[in-house]
Formats: C-alpha cells, structure tokens, sequence
C-alpha cells in the first residue's frame, strides 16, 4: 500500500503556499522528467551523512566505468552546462580536463532506480545549492549505497589513499600504488614485529572471526612512537602493503576540527573493516582532541577498524588517549636501532658490494645514535664518494652524522660555520 501524500505535486499551490509552491517547483519538474524517462514511483530519498563524500566517489567510478549511469537533463538553463577543472586538484597533474558532474545536472544510475542532482533550490528563505537524491523506493536506495560503498572498497585496494582537511573540508586524493615494503624488510625486535603482525592478521582474517569467536569487540588501534627516521613509515607501509583491506592515511592539518574528525570517521567506517593510518597524531589542534577522543570511545564510529597512530613526540600525547581501554589498546616504542641492526640494514643497502664484512662490524660500531633514515644517508654519501672518487671515506661522514645530532639536541646550528641561511 502507497502511504498518501497529503500535498500532491499534483496540485498547485501557488495562491494558497506560494513559498512551498517555490520550493516544490525544482522537484516536480526532476520527478516528471524522471517518470517520464522510466514510469515509477519516484520520490525523495534522505540518506543523512550518508552523502558526505557521496558525489566525489561516484563522479571517480563513473570516469572509471564502474557504475552505469545517463545524464538526463540540465535544471537550468542560468546555470552551468559544463565543467573544466585542473586534475592537480586532486592528483599531481595539472593539465585541465572536462569532468562529469552533479551541479545542475540529473545524473540517473541505470541499474538502481536512484538519480541524484546538485542544484539550487530558488526560495524566499533561502537560494543555495543543495544535493537531492531520488529513487523509487528506499530498499533500492539502501542496496544502491552498500553497492558504491562496496565497489569503493574494492578501488580504495588498489592505491594510496589520503583525506585531507582543508579550508573547503575533508577531500579524497589517490597517488597511485605505494612502494611494496615487505614484513620481512622491516627490522624490529622480534617480539614486536610478531605481536604488531598477528594481531593485524587476526583483524582482517574472515572479517574479524577471532574476535567475534572470543566475544571481543571489534576493532583495535595500536600507537608507534620514537624518535624520527627510526622505521615507523616503514612499517606502517609494511602492514598496509600485506593486509588485504583499505587503507586509508588521515592528514592532520590546521583546519582539522570537530567536524572533519566526524566526516572522516564516517567515511572510513562504512569502508569497514578497513585500516585508519593517522601520522603525527601529536600535531592535532588542541581544541579538536575532546572530539577526536569522543569519537574513539564511540562503539559504531570505531566497528572494523583497526587505527594506526603515529608520533614522534610521545610527551604531547594525551595520556588520556592511551591510558583508557578502547581507545589505543598497545603503544610501541620504535626505538634507535641496536649495533646489530645497524650493521643488517647497512648489508641490506649494499647491493654493489663495496664494504668488506670488517667494514660493516667497524660502521655499525661508530654509528651509534644514528637513526636508520640517516644510515640510508650515510650509504649514500658514501656511495657517492665512491662512485666517483674510488674512496669510502665513511668514517668523517659518520662523525659529520653524529655531530649533527648533537646540535640539533642542542639548537646549536647558528655556531656551524657552514651552516646555511639567510642575511639580515
């Protein structure tokens, strides 16, 4: 039985509602070209939060034939009939390309019976554009959004994916596959690396059977701290690249407030189960931690998920975030790397053989303190000297190492005569 509509676009109301006869002329016009295109019950559809995101997820699998869908009609003609934007606005390209979008246009899902629209609602209140959603039935809307969220799912899989908070809210940008780093290449204490990995199996494996089985909730959050350069990228990487779900990198920035921490959460939770890498977690903005631990305690924004957090500054990190159970369950310490790692990562680095096994056992030894992105520059440096000069010499770039970690725990730069600045 179809419930009664007590004001009908059937009727016209323009003497006894003139404001409603305003606001309802947008949709008995879209509803009339939708009926006509395919005879149905069509109607609007409220899906909430839901739309956040929506449009940029589809316009992605509509450019990637993904989703089948006809343009239908333009709402008016004062409007916009075309659309040229530079691609560097999301990616790193900056030529200009001709995109498909909703702003004034009825963009109609073949499969589903949904259409949705982007257009401007001309009324005494108020004449800014709104999104609308249209369907003929709720059931088909519901099954229409599981089906995106599903097959954004399965695109989100295939590369890297960041939310950034900007002054015009939260946007999605891909760059594309990230750089294989694998379990084995990551050099950690065993126990660590065992523990880290077991439980990110146990996570994804059979949709969080484990938990289930044990009757503990599901999802998990982990932090890694320590000092820079010491691995935590690397194996954060190493996690995302092994584990077959999406993986989505949350980037902090000044406009990072309570309303991105919601949309973000939301966004990833109907992705779920899925990771949330969030890096330099330290650097939030004060005023948006109440809401982002709010957010953590919450049972729904938090089901599937499996929360990354990174820091290389533990002592700004809210005792509050880790302290409390649900929350972060586990923090890591990611320390300095030990003389044996030292010397492992160094024989990992060269390829070309230019160091004897004595060497090695000599470098590790001299190279304590130095982190291991600074063993990656000390390789180099030293290949190059190498490369072109038929020396290794590593001995001085090492002290150089050494000597610029002891100013820069001091703040002592402006006293190195090779420093390099600014005049006044």
């Amino acid at each position: 039985m179809t419930d009664q509509i007590l004001f009908s676009h059937m009727e016209d109301y323009r003497h006894s509602l003139p404001n409603y006869e305003d606001f309802a002329l947008v949709s008995k016009r879209i509803i009339q070209k939708l009926s006509d295109h395919k005879p149905g019950d069509w109607k609007h559809i409220d899906i909430g939060e839901s739309i956040m995101q929506l449009d940029a997820n589809l316009l992605e699998m509509m450019e990637k034939n993904l989703i089948a869908y006809e343009s239908l009609a333009f709402i008016f003609e004062t409007k916009p009939q075309g659309k040229i934007i530079s691609k560097s606005q999301m990616t790193f390209e900056s030529k200009l390309e001709i995109v498909e979008t909703f702003e004034n246009k009825l963009i109609y899902f073949t499969q589903h019976d949904v259409a949705m629209t982007l257009a401007f609602n001309f009324s005494t209140s108020h004449s800014w554009p709104e999104y609308h959603l249209f369907s003929t039935s709720s059931e088909s809307t519901l099954h229409f959004l599981n089906e995106v969220n599903e097959k954004l799912r399965q695109l989100l899989m295939q590369s890297i994916t960041y939310l950034v908070d900007t002054e015009n809210g939260v946007q999605r940008r891909n760059y594309g596959e990230q750089a294989t780093v694998n379990r084995e290449d990551v050099l950690l204490s065993e126990g660590i690396k065992q523990d880290i990995f077991r439980s990110i199996d146990e996570f994804f494996k059979e949709d969080g059977h484990f938990f289930k089985d044990y009757g503990l909730p599901y999802k998990r959050g982990i932090l890694l701290y320590g000092s820079p350069g010491n691995g935590k990228t690397t194996l954060v990487k190493s996690i995302t690249g092994s584990t077959k779900a999406p993986v989505i990198y949350w980037q902090i920035t000044e406009f990072t407030g309570s309303h991105s921490v919601q949309e973000v959460f939301g966004i990833v939770t109907r992705l779920a189960p899925a990771i949330l890498v969030i890096e330099d977690i330290d650097s939030m903005p004060e005023f948006t931690r109440s809401v982002f631990l709010n957010t953590l305690d919450g049972a729904q924004s938090r089901e599937g998920l499996f929360i990354i957090g990174t820091t290389n500054y533990p002592e700004k990190i809210d005792p509050a975030l880790i302290n409390r159970a649900g929350r972060f369950d586990r923090a890591y310490e990611i320390p300095s790397p030990t003389q044996k790692v030292r010397e492992d990562y160094i024989r990992k680095l060269d390829i070309k053989h230019i160091f004897s096994d004595g060497q090695f056992n000599d470098m590790a030894k001299r190279s304590k303190g130095l982190s291991m992105s600074q063993l990656n520059e000390l390789y180099m440096s030293v290949a190059l000297n190498w490369h072109y000069d038929g020396e290794l010499a590593y001995e001085k770039r090492i002290d150089e190492l050494i000597k610029q970690n002891k100013r820069s725990i001091k703040n002592e730069w402006e006293k190195d005569e090779n420093s390099i600045g600014f005049n006044g």
